[in-house]
């Protein structure tokens, strides 16, 4: 009979017998595992993760054949079976978690992009807007400073001195109400009171609101429809969207030229296209277009009618049709560029 101390010496000096062998056939298994996860560094997370959880698999199944000689005893049976049991775990585990941390971190990657990409836009806008509040402030406290110390006396030039402080005056104003619709829709704070809208009369009131521009600049605008149809959603914000996409065709279309309003239906949506005169966007303008603060004018017509604002227009309309449950886009379209618009039809 062995005695217990016996025993556990033989047991132990077995060990230290197999395991040179075990580990002769494990590492190199270990080995290759790591330089196939170092060939996949850059693959999906799920397929690394695979691999990772196949290495300890294969390299104990390795292991266990080396020390036994390949000799498939009941014994080595059994533990091929069970290595096959976690594999067939922990494989498809490894495949469903790798997946999901993988769509995570994407997500998290893409909204740490949108958050610098967000960050950049508020730096530019305040470039912008700094800048374009700095040149009609400047001419206001000219012009006033002018009329205080009286170097302008005479009735005609007291009146256009006026008038020119009103019309910056004016302009102030316009981007400062920009800036806070800007806001509200950025900060989710936009309440719209939706209802049943004829579209013809939005466009007819954004029209008459762009008439002295237009007039200014010896521009055309013309409004066309195969049909006009009724849009759900809100009366002043629709006359916003239409009133900015057709300010900024005229602004961008030189004199003489025509900007053309086109209405149609299109399915269950109404269909709203404002075409100008621009010459057309560089492509790799054209996705910029509705970011905040973006103009493009060194690749379009300049504008010199004064009526340049702080680029916020189409980046505000945009807001407006998302709100609207709507899509707005934009295109080169003949000797100019389309921005269309899709709202959804009023239901009976």
């Amino acid at each position: 009979m062995i005695e217990p101390g016996e025993s556990w010496q033989a047991m132990l000096a077995h060990v230290w017998h197999i395991l040179p062998l075990a580990l002769a056939f494990a590492l190199p298994v270990a080995l290759v595992g790591g330089l196939l996860l170092y060939w996949l560094r850059r693959g999906s997370l799920a397929t690394t993760l695979t691999v990772l959880v196949l290495i300890p698999v294969l390299a104990t199944l390795a292991g266990v054949l080396g020390i036994s000689g390949f000799m498939f005893t009941p014994a080595l049976t059994t533990m091929l079976l069970v290595c096959l049991l976690v594999a067939l775990v922990t494989v498809p585990a490894a495949i469903v978690f790798g997946r999901a941390i993988a769509r995570h971190s994407v997500w998290e990657r893409e909204a740490r992009e949108r958050e610098r990409a967000a960050e950049a836009a508020r730096r530019d806008l305040v470039a912008w807007i700094s800048h374009d509040l700095r040149s009609p402030l400047a001419g206001i406290r000219a012009m006033a400073e002018a009329l205080a110390d009286g170097i302008v006396v005479e009735k005609d030039e007291v009146t256009d001195y006026a008038a020119r402080i009103s019309g910056e005056t004016s302009r102030l104003s316009g981007m400062v109400n920009d800036l806070f619709e800007l806001s509200r829709i950025t900060a989710g704070a936009l309440r719209l009171t939706m209802s049943a809208v004829p579209l013809q009369d939005v466009i007819s009131e954004a029209l008459a609101a762009q008439t002295i521009v237009a007039n200014q600049k010896k521009v055309q605008v013309l409004a066309d429809a195969d049909v006009w149809p009724v849009v759900t959603g809100s009366d002043p914000e629709l006359t916003r969207i239409v009133r900015n996409l057709v300010s900024n065709a005229i602004r961008h279309t030189p004199p003489d030229g025509t900007v053309a309003i086109r209405v149609g239906i299109d399915g269950s949506e109404a269909l709203l296209a404002v075409d100008d005169s621009c010459g057309g966007i560089p492509e790799d303008e054209i996705e910029r277009v509705f970011e905040v603060a973006f103009r493009g004018t060194q690749a379009r017509t300049p504008d010199h009618s004064g009526t340049t604002g702080g680029g916020l227009g189409l980046a505000i309309a945009k807001g407006l049709v998302e709100a609207h449950r709507g899509q707005i886009d934009v295109r080169n379209h003949g000797d100019g560029c389309r921005f269309e618009v899709r709202l959804p039809l009023a239901t009976s």
